[in-house]
């Protein structure tokens, strides 16, 4: 368990703390610079699995439909709603929503796992939630971007849930390979009509290294130990540490900017401690419970 706990932990550490290295890709070609990220991820994700051995299975029939939707709802809509979001919304209204996930994938993911969500899985998510809303704070928008900030909850909350009926037999890594290399076919497919082929050649020094951080250590490292962990802990517990993220993203804006955060985000910060700390707790096993859940 403590090894999928800090798989999922690093994950969404990584996650956090890539927020100032994104904001160097805000006047790049967005899809262009998303195709490139995707496939060398892809690459590196192919490449690793072979020098450490471990076998990447095939995807069968309906399990393409869930890894399509990984890719599609998880990366490639999440990216075009978070661009389209900050045109409408502070990128606090939008961080909120993707923050709300947890309570989504409590109640929906066991299902999914066979088995009934859980009052304390439920609880702790809603902590995790209040935790991380102190943490990012609350911005402005408008009805739009309102509306774009639920379908980034949706998304986010879809990265994970559409996973959870394919890991079982594909594995962390066969998820993350297939989710990978599908997210980079469908970004190149959007970016070559929209912004050209030639798009690549504007990236300047920056936004390369920018892709190149993304690449290794948001999308590469990142998407295994996240799904090792959903795989490890349950859907329902392993999205508790997506509360982590907004914690990296304060403590990396602090070494990075400095100061020092207000009583509020401590407050957001123990919150978040207190969710994950009633949530990683292993469930007692008794008579009644279900034997497809992994909670």
């Amino acid at each position: 368990m403590m090894k999928s706990v800090l798989g999922g932990a690093l994950a969404m550490g990584i996650v956090g703390a890539s927020t100032a290295v994104s904001h160097l890709l805000i006047d790049a070609p967005l899809f262009t610079a998303q195709a490139i990220r995707y496939a060398a991820a892809a690459l590196m994700l192919i490449l690793a699995a072979r020098v450490l051995g471990v076998r990447v299975p095939m995807p069968r029939g309906p399990e393409w439909l869930w890894l399509i939707g990984v890719a599609a709802i998880g990366q490639v809509l999440f990216n075009i709603g978070v661009v389209r979001g900050l045109a409408h919304a502070e990128p606090a209204v939008l961080a909120v929503a993707v923050a709300g996930a947890p309570v989504i994938v409590a109640v929906v993911g066991p299902f999914l796992e066979g088995g009934r969500p859980r009052a304390a899985a439920l609880a702790a998510a809603g902590v995790v939630v209040a935790g991380s809303g102190l943490v990012i704070g609350f911005g402005r928008t408008d009805p739009t971007g309102a509306l774009l900030a639920l379908l980034l909850l949706a998304c986010e909350a879809g990265f994970t849930l559409l996973a959870v009926p394919v890991i079982g037999r594909l594995g962390a890594w066969g998820v993350s390979v297939h989710a990978v290399w599908l997210a980079a076919v469908m970004f190149a497919v959007i970016a070559l009509p929209l912004e050209g082929p030639a798009a690549a050649l504007s990236l300047t020094g920056p936004a390369w290294a920018s892709i190149a951080f993304l690449a290794v250590a948001v999308t590469a490292i990142a998407f295994v130990c996240w799904y090792s962990a959903v795989r490890g802990l349950g859907s329902d517990r392993a999205v508790l540490l997506a509360g982590l993220a907004p914690v990296a993203a304060a403590l990396a804006g602090v070494a990075l900017v400095g100061g020092v955060p207000g009583p509020g985000v401590w407050a957001g910060m123990g919150l978040v401690a207190a969710g994950l700390a009633v949530g990683l707790r292993r469930p007692r096993l008794t008579a009644a419970s279900t034997p497809g859940g992994l909670a």
